[in-house]
Order: C-alpha cells, then structure tokens, then sequence
C-alpha cells in the first residue's frame, strides 16, 4: 500500500512541478483569472463526463456536504491557482516550486495545533530543514531581506498560496466517504464556479487576456494533469499514509519544477537555488523516515 501511495505522490509532485512552469509560460499568453477558470472549467467538463452514475449514486451523501465541498473546490483549486499564477508574473518558477515546499511544515502545525496529531522529533527536525529552505528561497538567497520584509510581491502571494493549499490538505479529512469521481466533479464545478467573479473583474479591469496558442496549450495541460490526474493521485496518498506524510511529498515538487524551469525555460540555477533543495529533499528524506518508523511502530503495538 505504502508503495503505491510513493508512485502516486511522486507523480503529483512531478504534475505540480509541471504546473508551476506551465504557468510561467501563460505569462503574455493568458491572464492568472482566466487560466484559473479556463482550466477548472475544462476539468469539470472532462470528469463529468465519466462521472454521471457516481454522482447521482452519492448524491444523498454529497448533498449535506455541498458547503465543505464548494469550499474545498474554492481554497484547493481556485484561490490557491490564482495566487500561483498571479505570482509567477513577478517571480521566477523555480522560487515557486521551492516555496511549495512550506506547505507540509503548515499542515504539521495545523494538524498538531487543531487536531492535537503526534509529531515525531524527526518530523520537527524534517519540516524544519525545508522551513529554512523556503525562507532561503524567498529571500533570494538573504536571510536579512526577510528580516527586513523586503519580500518579492511574486515570493508573498507564492506564501499565500502555501497557506490555502495547507488548508486544503488537511481539511481534506472531513469530505464525505464518496466515489473520488464524485468528488472530483462536485469540488472542480465549484472551482470554475469561484473563478467566474474573479475573471469578470479581471475583465472589468483592463487586466484580461485572451489565449493565444501557448495560452490554450496551457489550459489543456493545466486541466488534464495538474488538475485532474494530481488532484486524484493526491486525495488516494493521502487516504493511504495520511495528510502529514503525504504533504512531504510536495517537497519533491521543487525539484522537478527546478529541473523543468531550468531545462524549458532556461531559468538561471543560482548557488542559493541549490542549498535550498538540499534542505528540502533533507527534510521529506528525515521527515518520512521518522514517521515511517513511528507508523511500523504503531502496527507492532509499541508505544
């Protein structure tokens, strides 16, 4: 089970690297609002079609739980896509796929503060090592800037982005014991529902624009792998060895954002850049050993 839970997260984490680099390619070729709603509208349209039986199977049980869902649908996918999008317009993909790596220190301190979940010292020693990673990255390299707040706008809404997908994961726990196609069609239609307001204001705004051809590659491939083929491979890891250890599998996601930026957009690869995804892949390599250990021990009977 543990082996299949790796493979899944492994490719979420390949997927979502991808999407960070897809983004920086939508910039000039669509705007952040419209790529958010093209792309959720996109997936909605894909999974329903195959869909349809499961949801009118679960309907008893999605119909309570349309609140969660819709809110799942907005903070998961919408919000947290729009502050990706928005901050590779400022920011380079590689600074945001090592960002990305804040999200398992988040859900480890929401889960132990809100839920009172045993962490391991290993766990700590872990999240902690890409803690210091991100903040590495964020402040490109100097660790004054961010005592001084000197952040990149593109690095700040980037954090934000850390924070809304945290939020996601862990609220992952209370979603109705569905088919995942249901859950899917349901949280991906509230998504693109999200989106609409955001993307009449970007037009109100002056701000919106059309796709182009790249622009329409990027709403295919954002639809059918960071959105669909990720979401799915992520909420089946984290049924299989929980939200803690699943969410360190995103540290992966710097590494292959690094390596995509670098080889499709020929970003430039800095020293910082690199003591950065030593720690990160440090702490997922700790991290998971730790809680690895601590899980043997649980089945074992050991305290």
């Amino acid at each position: 089970m543990n082996r299949n839970a790796y493979v899944f997260l492994l490719t979420t984490a390949l997927l979502w690297g991808g999407n960070a680099v897809a983004g920086k390619f939508a910039v000039g070729h669509i705007s952040p609002m419209l790529l958010t709603m093209l792309r959720w509208f996109l997936a909605f349209l894909l999974i329903a079609c195959i869909s349809v039986r499961h949801v009118i199977r679960d309907w008893k049980e999605i119909k309570p739980h349309i609140p969660l869902l819709a809110a799942l649908g907005a903070f998961g996918f919408t919000f947290f896509n729009m502050a990706l999008y928005s901050a590779l317009n400022y920011t380079s993909a590689i600074n945001v796929t090592i960002e990305q790596a804040g999200i398992p220190m988040v859900i480890f301190l929401t889960n132990l503060l809100l839920f009172g979940t045993r962490v391991r010292p290993g766990q700590i020693f872990g999240f902690s090592l890409s803690l210091i990673g991100v903040a590495l990255t964020a402040g490109h390299g100097n660790f004054a800037r961010l005592a001084s707040l000197d952040v990149n706008f593109g690095d700040a809404l980037m954090i934000l982005a850390v924070l809304l997908y945290s939020g996601y994961t862990v609220a992952l726990r209370f979603r109705p014991s569905i088919h995942w196609q249901s859950l899917m069609t349901v949280m991906t239609f509230f998504a693109f529902l999200t989106a609409v307001p955001f993307t009449i204001w970007e037009w109100h705004s002056g701000a919106i624009t059309p796709p182009d051809l790249t622009g329409t590659i990027v709403v295919l491939y954002t639809a059918v792998f960071p959105s669909l083929a990720a979401q799915v491979l992520f909420i089946k890891g984290v049924e299989y060895i929980g939200a803690n250890r699943a969410g360190l599998f995103i540290n992966a996601v710097p590494i292959f954002g690094t390596l995509l930026a670098v080889a499709l957009l020929g970003e430039d690869f800095q020293i910082y850049h690199a003591v950065a995804l030593v720690l990160v892949l440090g702490g997922i390599w700790i991290a998971e050993l730790s809680g690895r250990k601590h899980a043997r021990a649980n089945e074992a009977g050991v305290p």
